[in-house]
């Protein structure tokens, strides 16, 4: 069962975060669903309705706060997506927030973390190791 339909990260500048999402989504082969002034999304176009379905929205709001308990996390297929995933957002202005590897969770979670400009922190894991 998939839990989540869809998430919202506020930034406060969307034009500054563009770039740094739209190169971290690609990494993980996300797809952008719609990308407007104010928000932009990344998933999956639902042929059958004929519309794009948002999973994870990045939508600007001058009320963003970052907040060092929260984060958000993106599958990763392999470990190879891992670190693209986070070379890219090192590449895009993202900053360290935990380089690729293993980490306690259980045995085969491989992942990193990144902050973004504003200083919302996105995690991409694997659950196969780094494979």
């Amino acid at each position: 069962m998939k839990l989540l339909d869809h998430v919202s990260i506020s930034v406060r500048d969307l034009a500054k975060s563009r770039p740094f999402y739209l190169t971290v989504m690609a990494a993980l082969d996300a797809t952008v669903a719609y990308d407007q002034d104010d928000a932009m999304g990344f998933g999956e176009r639902n042929l059958r309705r004929g519309d794009a379905h948002s999973y994870i929205t990045i939508r600007q709001s001058p009320d963003a706060v970052p907040d060092s308990a929260r984060h958000w996390c993106f599958r990763a297929e392999t470990g190879q997506a891992v670190r693209n995933f986070d070379a890219a957002g090192l590449a895009a202005g993202g900053s360290d927030a935990g380089a690729p590897g293993l980490r306690s969770y259980h045995k085969h979670y491989y992942a990193a973390f990144l902050l973004d400009s504003d200083g919302n922190k996105i995690e991409a894991v694997c659950h196969h190791g780094d494979s």
